[in-house]
């Protein structure tokens, strides 16, 4: 993982959902703090419910700065998050996609559903497409992202992306790796 520009600004990308696993909602709360403990700042998809309302209720929580970014469609249906830095509302999702991307300069995904997945995969295209290098984290809870890591590996495999589009993503199995990481990528930045 290698990234040019220090890294202040983390975009987390997860469920609007719990899951059904303990270990997701406990990771979600943990990497919460430990990007306040490492002292950056967390923009996210503004809702209050799922998984990102926990990483943002617990960075919150630990004197953080969080950015909210949440499509007026969403509003109500993922309950904006209450006592946020900064709350964007935005026309659509692909308003609120390159907002949140603008807003970071790494990416930390956890488990999650479609959104989650959409987000991940968009940014793996953009980087893919030299539009960035910012650093993409998979937090591969219980092997919860192991078949899009095999999916990636069979699009390059049978010859639909170059290999090193397989290293687009760097993979951890816990909150704790992550930060490691970007405290790393910041110490040769």
């Amino acid at each position: 993982m290698s990234t040019k520009t220090l890294i202040k600004t983390v975009c987390v990308y997860c469920g609007s959902r719990m899951g059904n696993k303990q270990l997701y909602k406990d990771q979600a709360a943990e990497l919460g703090q430990r990007i306040a403990e490492a002292g950056l700042s967390l923009v996210y998809g503004g809702g209050s419910i799922g998984l990102m309302g926990v990483v943002a209720r617990s960075a919150s929580e630990h004197g953080v700065d969080v950015v909210g970014i949440i499509p007026h469609h969403l509003d109500d249906v993922e309950v904006t998050q209450e006592g946020l830095s900064e709350l964007h509302l935005t026309d659509d999702m692909h308003q609120r996609k390159k907002m949140m991307f603008e807003r970071s300069d790494a990416f930390i995904v956890l488990p999650g559903g479609l959104g989650t997945l959409d987000e991940t995969l968009e940014m793996m295209t953009w980087a893919q497409l030299s539009l960035h290098s910012k650093p993409i984290i998979i937090v591969n809870s219980n092997n919860y992202w192991s078949p899009l890591l095999e999916l990636v590996e069979h699009v390059v495999t049978d010859g639909f992306a170059a290999p090193e589009n397989a290293d687009l993503l760097t993979v951890t199995d816990s909150p704790e790796g992550a930060i490691r990481l970007i405290n790393n990528a910041n110490n040769h930045a």
